[in-house]
This record gives C-alpha cells, structure tokens and sequence, in this order.
C-alpha cells in the first residue's frame, strides 16, 4: 500500500466512524480496527500490505480531533465546522493532523498536495480549492 492508498483507506474510515459511531458493545478502538479494514479490503490486493501507515492517520486524528478542530473553526470564518462537506471536513483534519500533530513530521506541500488530489478523487468539484486554501491557511498559522 503505498502512502497515498494509505491516505485514501484513512480517509474512508474517518468518513464512515463520523457517521457511525461506535455501538455501545464495542470500544472506539475496536470501532475504528472495524471500519479500517472494511476500508482496506476495497483496495486491490497488492496495495493492503502496508495498512499501519492508515491505522496511524485514523488514530491520531481521531486522537487529538477536539484540538483540530477548534484550530480549523478558528482558521476557516466562512464556513462553520458543521456546514463543511463531511468529505472535505475529514481530509483537512487527517492533513492538519499530518502537518501538526504527528510523530512522523511531513513536509507541508507534500501533506496540501496529497490532501488536494484526495479532495478531486473524493470530493465535490470545489473541494480541491477549499481544501488546498483552507490547509495553506492553517499550515501559515504556525
């Protein structure tokens, strides 16, 4: 699986846990082991050798999500949290959680880029434009 397939599988889960939280039985830890490889069984074989590079996007974001959050209704007046396309609103906080919040410290064009192609494969025909502005917006407030 290569990072992008990871971002892609990532992406999936944190739409599908957002929708769906976890039932009262299971753990959110459990949840999200669920809703990941439901994700990754959509990828073709060859690329789900790798899913721990995904395990660790969904994790961390959904880790530290009240904190991105707060960070990205600060960044985005326009637009409340709420009113974002669920699509666009998930890629920017698994970017943000790239760009601020992980152990492995990305380079910033590199997480906008892969946030952007995300939003053309997944989204609306605005999201790549919101999202690569919304994430340059947030990534100078360093």
């Amino acid at each position: 699986m290569t990072r992008r397939q990871a971002r892609e599988a990532a992406l999936q889960t944190l739409f599908q846990l957002e929708l769906n939280p976890p039932p009262d039985a299971l753990s959110e830890e459990a949840w999200q082991g669920r809703a990941l490889e439901a994700a990754i069984k959509e990828l073709p074989t060859n690329a789900r050798k790798n899913r721990d590079y995904a395990a660790y996007l969904v994790h961390g974001t959904r880790q530290n999500l009240a904190v991105i959050d707060d960070e990205i209704a600060a960044s985005s007046r326009e637009w409340k949290l709420g009113r974002m396309m669920g699509v666009d609103r998930n890629i920017v906080r698994m970017a943000l959680y790239e760009m601020k919040y992980g152990k492995e410290k990305m380079d910033v064009g590199i997480v906008i880029n892969e946030a952007v192609e995300l939003a053309k494969k997944f989204g609306t025909d605005d999201s790549s434009r919101y999202v690569n502005g919304l994430l340059g917006k947030l990534a100078r407030c360093d």
